[in-house]
């Protein structure tokens, strides 16, 4: 028999959805995979109702039907600031996944080099590999998560076709501030590169950090690829509908990848999702209060029980410090932890370039009698858990 590809050889499936499986197996509180336990809005609902009963059963247009992007136009114009033409600067895409993958593939060349800050979300590595991209890591130093600018430089010194930035960030929660982002823009222009952009907790932030999107800064919207979806915004990720928003230019390119990646996202989620893109600033101001009020629900919880963690400043992903437990192997302390306690984790080394293990990502996109009972059950952590110290 001939050889698969070796392409795939460096990178592992899914770490996140693994502890999925996990959780399923053991009966765990599933904190490890980020999707809500709660509905979408009503609105919404009502509207695939609808639209099961009406002619949206077919293809819609390959790069995302006319209402559906002529909706998200409107709205993420007067949020970024810009003016967003529907027809040549959208492509909506099978979640931000292919976002993301279908954005690398328009921009890189196989050999070229693309900018990760680290932690980062484990698709990035595997986007770039896939591509044909080399990946360089920059660290993002706890626990602010800010970055070293000379570092940085460094990186952009090796002529990167691009740089990938999650802002808010999965899995730290940090939100990129005004000037950090300014930073990395006079890099950018300076040494000519795209910047890729994943934006898709853009709604989840907390007082007093504020989201920026990138495109919106000087001579940035021209190299700027801004990936997002409406998945954690309206509580749907299972329906994977993502997009790009880029220069006409690139977006003619894009056009052309998402095609053969996908062919289009589904017609009849696009149609039922238009009434969410039309939503007014309440629905965006509610979201972050009832995120506030999960966080600092479950935040306070993990102080009662006395485990080290990160304050997220955006996005719904909380870090703990495993540290006291004494485990070489952050893995096996998440398979422990839903095995013997009851609640899913990620391990933290599936985030990291550099060799850290004494981190787990848990989070809070759950309805509060969700996170009591994960809280209930860490409670215990330490009798079911021993120091191997």
């Amino acid at each position: 028999m001939p050889r698969i590809s070796s392409r795939t050889g460096t990178f592992t499936d899914s770490v996140i959805r693994r502890m999925t499986r996990v959780s399923l197996q053991y009966g765990a509180v599933n904190l490890s995979q980020g999707f809500p336990d709660f509905e979408p809005p009503k609105e919404i609902l009502d509207r695939l109702a609808e639209v099961t009963k009406e002619d949206f059963h077919q293809y819609s247009i390959t790069w995302g039907a006319q209402n559906f992007r002529e909706a998200l136009a409107e709205k993420q114009s007067r949020l970024m600031g810009l003016k967003i033409d529907p027809n040549s600067e959208i492509v909506v895409t099978c979640g931000s996944t292919e976002a993301m993958m279908a954005s690398m593939m328009t921009v890189t060349d196989p050999g070229d080099k693309v900018i990760v800050f680290s932690p980062f979300y484990e698709n990035y590595g595997a986007d770039a590999i896939l591509s044909g991209a080399e990946p360089i890591y920059v660290p993002l130093i706890p626990p602010e998560f800010n970055f070293d600018v000379n570092v940085l430089e460094a990186a952009f010194k090796q002529k990167p076709k691009a740089l990938i930035l999650c802002n808010p960030s999965n899995p730290c929660g940090k939100v990129f501030t005004y000037d950090e982002l300014k930073i990395i823009a006079d890099l950018a222009e300076k040494y000519d590169t795209f910047v890729i952009t994943d934006e898709v907790y853009e709604h989840i932030v907390y007082e007093p950090n504020k989201h920026i999107y990138f495109s919106s800064l000087p001579n940035m919207q021209e190299r700027t690829i801004s990936c997002s979806s409406l998945s954690k915004t309206y509580s749907i990720t299972g329906w994977r509908l993502g997009y790009i928003i880029a220069s006409a230019e690139i977006i003619d390119a894009a056009k052309k990848v998402h095609d053969f990646l996908t062919v289009g996202a589904a017609a009849p989620l696009q149609e039922a999702a238009v009434v969410g893109l039309k939503f007014g600033d309440g629905y965006y101001k509610d979201l972050q209060e009832k995120y506030t009020q999960k966080r600092d629900l479950f935040l306070k919880g993990l102080d009662d029980i006395g485990i080290t963690h990160t304050v997220p400043q955006g996005a719904y992903y909380v870090l703990l410090d495993i540290s006291e437990f004494g485990f070489d192997s952050d893995l096996e302390f998440c398979e422990t932890l839903a095995r013997d306690v009851g609640v899913g984790a990620v391990p933290g080394s599936s985030f990291f370039r550099e060799p850290v293990n004494n981190l787990i990502r848990l989070h809070f996109a759950k309805k509060e009698d969700t996170l009591n009972e994960a809280l209930n059950r860490l409670e215990n952590i330490r009798k079911k858990i021993p120091s191997r110290k």
